[in-house]
């Protein structure tokens, strides 16, 4: 009897501590999500080949050696899209001289649309220096592909446009073409700002 006792506490015992380290590992993972952290991504980023917003031919070996902001959208995007571009301004502007060493990159999802006299007149709306990036939807698939963006084109009978829907980061990539954090939407500029200043 004091045998079967022993037993039935001692599993007691290491299912509490099984139960802990769970929540334990639960609470961590939790708190990793909720803060912009150093991101090692396997397989993020490569080769591409794009037009910029002045209707240059880039590819990716234009920004290595670069820091790099780079956002994801498209210019008929009604609220997500500028609100996040402006984000970008925000930051860059009060990071000051640290600022100087990002570049700012805005490539869209929608190049049906997006030409390069429209990436042109939308991008000087914000940062100086934000370089807008347009393709084919060929080129433009390859990227997003690489960059693990997602991105669907949304037909709505209630609306006269189609509309897109699509993830919505900021990524920060280092020099060496890593991605180095991301930031969500719900993280306000000056949690970017102190996240970067913290960085560079």
């Amino acid at each position: 009897m004091n045998k079967n006792k022993l037993r039935v506490a001692l599993i007691l015992i290491v299912g509490l501590g099984v139960s802990a380290l769970i929540a334990f590992a639960q609470i961590r993972g939790i708190e990793r999500q909720a803060t912009a952290s150093t991101v090692v991504a396997d397989n993020f980023g490569g080769p591409f080949e794009l037009t910029d917003h002045t209707g240059r031919a880039v590819t990716e070996k234009d920004f290595s050696g670069q820091w790099r902001l780079m956002y994801f959208g498209f210019t008929f995007c009604p609220a997500i899209c500028p609100t996040e571009l402006a984000k970008m301004t925000e930051v860059l502007n009060a990071l000051g001289e640290k600022g100087e060493q990002i570049t700012p990159i805005f490539i869209t999802i929608d190049p049906e649309r997006d030409t390069q006299k429209i990436m042109a007149d939308y991008v000087s709306l914000f940062h100086p220096r934000l370089i807008g990036l347009t393709g084919t939807p060929d080129q433009i698939a390859e990227i997003a592909k690489a960059y693990k963006v997602y991105y669907a084109k949304v037909d709505d009978p209630t609306l006269s446009e189609y509309t897109m829907d699509h993830s919505s980061y900021i990524y920060l990539i280092d020099p060496q073409d890593n991605l180095h954090a991301l930031y969500k939407i719900d993280q306000t500029a000056d949690e970017v700002i102190a996240d970067i200043s913290a960085r560079l």
